[in-house]
């Protein structure tokens, strides 16, 4: 069974930092892209980033350039979102997505985690 594991989240200030991970069980993450998601109350859910197979395409939502950096270690099956100088506007549950090409379009991919809350505030 392919599963998605998101951990990570929590309560942070503004300006503070958490580091999100995405770990695969039942299959390999060398064969797929991942995508990181976010849905905040009473909004749509938005394409945050996304890592091609190989790490050399990356890819970032306007609002978190400079702030948010994905990457993976294939050999720890895990995918990472370092986010830095969070803001109260990126209070959101985070998701994380697995299929074959590098995109924030959420209906390309098939398979999702369960979500993580991070939440930004004083």
């Amino acid at each position: 069974q392919l599963q998605l594991v998101e951990s990570g989240g929590g309560l942070v200030q503004p300006g503070g930092s958490l580091r999100l991970s995405c770990a695969a069980s039942g299959f390999t993450l060398d064969y797929y892209a991942i995508g990181w998601f976010r849905q905040a109350p009473g909004k749509e859910r938005e394409g945050v980033s996304c890592i091609s197979t190989s790490g050399t395409i990356t890819n970032y939502v306007d609002s978190v350039k400079g702030r948010f950096t994905i990457s993976r270690d294939n050999a720890k099956n895990t995918v990472y979102l370092q986010m830095a100088n969070l803001k109260p506007e990126d209070t959101a549950v985070y998701y994380c997505a697995a299929d074959e090409y590098c995109s924030r379009l959420e209906r390309q991919y098939d398979y999702w985690g369960q979500g993580t809350q991070v939440t930004v505030s004083s």
